[in-house]
């Protein structure tokens, strides 16, 4: 059990020792640190529960607390307010334990299965900026949901069908009107290749865009095309499939670059064998209406506050749209892998979206009323004029080509240096791109727009990815230099080695908050102010030459300590740490 768990379950024993009844007990950091490391602020609120002086009851906790051996310092100030510190000999003992399992100093939850839907790539269309975020935001959520004692379980969930389907057939068609695909009468087995490239698609898909939205005779054809491809008609399935594993090759090389992994590589049309079942078990759950020559469910309630409209599952013209799919695959992955939660990361817009099919979900029974349904909602990253990140030319930008931009920045960290191989600095240039545009995109509030600024962000000083790479490989470094490998901790020497050991010990707090609130901002700024602290404490010391032994051993100590809590972040934000900078 992490120590702040262990401590707040002391405060409860305590409680319950002088007949004070309080489940939700919760241990804060000291807003004073010279009076304690931690501190219990429940005195108040207890005295208001049994009409007595709030001093009083902490005069009661703090009496009983003087019977654990762990503490020490125990105080009050102002009106109640419990400031706790523990020995040197518990610290100690406690800090070389999890130094050797940082994931010790975790709280823990009882274990679920969790479901993650994020990334929503289209497949025959280039990523953009806009998927950087849900790539980011739901990797990170996975790991961290891993962390604390979760199965999960994450699928990419890919647009793989709708009118960009149709657009990239059409205008196949009209480059290559001599394919099997567009011959009536072909009888024979199709081709298991055709000659385009990713590339290609990134031209195709939005040259027919354009000439469907000049066109409306065009765009008329784009959505026949559509319909006979969701109907099943075999010479599109077949060429829609072959265009869909040429698209997904490439989106599973950027999505890797940005250490995003997912175990399913499923899309829209994945649900397809669910959908007759869907709609089954919504008409016989009376969920289904006719409107205008549609299909809806009407998932309005009394207690709404804002108008919630009726979700569309079958269009006037009888064919499925993305809400019938949306539905299917629940149904699929309830039947398939029985979750506990289903978690989306999706654009902020998409809320009311979510509502509607979470409510049809359960207004149908399509699932379990004990399976629940999170939606986290993200904002969007923009560019220093405040509006969307776009090229210098003002189009949309690719994504592929952002992580170029950025690791050109971050390749002048290591450009020239002799001791690096080339290939050890594209490495190196790389892990430091990805880490500059992961940390500036889980810096802020996941619900939050933000501006993300190139040269700000790749920067090695400040609140940035590489300031916290490069904090964490010159711990590495140190590490290394030393040629110890067993490091012991002696005593505490400083004030800046006491703040550094209360903030490891904090680590708990920050990261079970990022949970429960489904953020990272918590844990970005946490390494921010721990690494800080770390090379306040490296410039005020000369570890590697320092002659008193015990302490050189305790500041070795100190630095491997930092360097795993370091480690166990970074993997939960899906960042790497270099051998060198």
């Amino acid at each position: 059990m992490n120590l702040i768990s262990k401590t707040e379950q002391i405060l409860k024993e305590v409680l319950q020792k002088n007949n004070f009844e309080e489940d939700n007990i919760v241990l804060s950091v000291s807003s004073k640190p010279e009076l304690g490391q931690f501190q219990y602020n429940g005195a108040m609120a207890l005295a208001k529960k049994v009409g007595t002086n709030p001093r009083a009851v902490a005069e009661q906790i703090v009496s009983s607390l003087n019977e654990y051996d762990i503490f020490e310092n125990i105080n009050i100030a102002g009106p109640g307010f419990i400031n706790i510190s523990y020995t040197k000999e518990f610290l100690k003992e406690y800090l070389t334990e999890i130094s050797k399992d940082m994931s010790e100093n975790v709280k823990k939850y009882p274990s679920k299965k969790v479901f993650f839907d994020y990334g929503g790539a289209n497949v025959a269309k280039d990523l953009h900026v806009g998927h950087l975020r849900t790539a980011n935001i739901g990797e990170a959520l996975k790991r961290l949901t891993k962390l604390v004692g979760n199965e999960v379980m994450s699928d990419v969930h890919l647009g793989d069908i709708g009118r960009q389907s149709g657009m990239v057939i059409y205008q196949l068609r009209e480059e290559h009107p001599d394919w099997v695909f567009f011959d009536e009468n072909y009888k024979g087995e199709y081709p298991s290749e055709i000659p385009i490239t990713n590339d290609d698609l990134g031209r195709i898909y939005p040259l027919a865009s354009s000439k469907a939205k000049e066109d409306d005779s065009i765009m008329e054809e784009v959505r026949r095309i559509t319909a006979e491809l969701d109907r099943g008609y075999e010479p599109y399935v077949k060429l829609w499939e072959l265009i869909r594993k040429i698209s997904i090759a490439n989106i599973k090389l950027t999505y890797e670059a940005l250490n995003a992994e997912f175990d399913l590589w499923e899309g829209e049309t994945d649900s397809y064998p669910y959908i007759e079942e869907t709609l089954e078990i919504l008409k016989k759950a009376g969920c289904l209406v006719e409107s205008e020559g549609a299909l809806v469910c009407d998932v309005k309630e009394d207690t709404d506050k804002a108008e919630i409209p009726p979700l569309v599952v079958i269009k006037t013209d009888g064919t499925t749209l993305y809400a019938t799919r949306e539905l299917a695959t629940i149904l699929s992955r309830a039947k398939r892998f029985y979750p506990d939660e289903i978690i989306y990361i999706v654009d902020n817009r998409q809320g009311m979206y979510f509502e509607q099919v979470f409510r049809t979900s359960y207004k149908s029974n399509l699932v379990r009323d004990d399976l629940k349904f999170k939606f986290v909602g993200v904002g969007t990253m923009n560019g220093t004029d405040g509006k969307p990140f776009k090229t210098r030319a003002g189009g949309v930008m690719k994504l592929n080509t952002l992580l170029s931009e950025i690791k050109e920045e971050t390749s002048k960290y290591v450009k020239d240096n002799e001791a690096m191989s080339a290939a050890e600095q594209k490495d190196v240039s790389d892990k430091v791109a990805v880490a500059a545009l992961k940390y500036a995109d889980l810096l802020p509030n996941v619900e939050k727009d933000y501006i993300f600024d190139l040269a700000k962000f790749c920067s090695l000083e400040g609140k940035t990815g590489p300031y916290i790479l490069y904090s964490a490989v010159r711990m590495k470094s140190l590490l290394a230099k030393s040629g110890i490998t067993n490091y012991e901790m002696h005593d505490i020497y400083s004030q800046t080695e006491k703040d550094i050991i209360t903030k490891v010990l904090e680590m708990p707090i920050r990261i079970d908050k990022a949970y429960r609130n489904k953020t990272l901002s918590d844990i970005t700024e946490y390494i921010y102010e721990l690494d800080s602290l770390f090379n306040k404490f490296y410039a005020e010391n000369r570890i590697l030459t320092e002659q008193d032994e015990e302490k050189k051993q305790t500041w070795l100590f100190i630095t491997n300590l930092v360097y795993k809590v370091n480690k166990l972040i970074l993997d939960v934000l899906a960042i790497d740490i270099p051998e060198r900078m």
